[in-house]
């Protein structure tokens, strides 16, 4: 059970005179797998994005709250994990080093016996020191879920979560998502059917066009 919740209150998104979405209303408040759907360009990356932080809504606002206390803007990334096909990854560095340089730059403890727990749940562990440059497309995917977990968010955002990935590496996503979503909030961004199967309430865009 979490004492994490995300709530958004009369949440609107435009992009000059196009509007995204207005007034949207959810809340998660307890743990397990959320879905946000919607057809191509409704905003669904938009909302994740604004959900963890990255950019601000035009109106409304995101509330994120730990124990019924309100987290300030600035500490929202101690608690949210993100994937996103746009993370970008350094070629020229290996697993181990990425992970190093992203546990700097975020200001997390690297957890080695975490780290290395998350490389074997990925099947990542034996190539760990290999250049990234060398990693298949699906294998750079599964780096950054490690990227998104490495610090046991209460908050895991998944924006097309298996976009990339072969059966097995959807096979290990849909199990982590399982495994994440009976102790804290995860949120899929999605249109695939398999993914949204796993989510017990979803936000669908279309709704708040108006």
């Amino acid at each position: 059970m979490t004492n994490y919740s995300a709530e958004a209150v009369d949440l609107n998104k435009s992009f000059g005179r196009r509007l995204i979405f207005n007034d949207l209303q959810f809340k998660f408040d307890k743990s397990g797998v959320y879905g946000i759907s919607g057809p191509n360009g409704s905003g669904k990356s938009t909302l994740v994005k604004i959900i963890a932080g990255i950019i601000g809504a035009s109106k409304g606002k995101i509330v994120h709250k730990l124990s019924d206390k309100e987290i300030t803007e600035e500490n929202l990334h101690d608690y949210i994990g993100f994937v996103s096909p746009y993370l970008v990854l350094y070629e020229e560095f290996s697993t181990y080093e990425n992970l190093k340089l992203f546990a700097e730059i975020r200001g997390i403890s690297f957890n080695k016996e975490r780290i290395d727990y998350l490389l074997n749940k990925f099947l990542l562990f034996k190539r760990k020191d290999d250049l990234l440059k060398t990693y298949s497309s699906g294998m750079k995917q599964r780096v950054k879920y490690i990227f998104a977990l490495m610090h046991s968010p209460q908050l895991l955002i998944l924006d097309e979560p298996t976009s990339n990935l072969d059966d097995e590496g959807k096979n290990s996503v849909y199990e982590l998502v399982k495994e994440e979503g009976q102790k804290n909030i995860v949120l899929i961004a999605s249109n695939e059917k398999n993914d949204l199967e796993l989510c017990s309430e979803i936000v669908y865009l279309e709704k708040f066009k108006n």
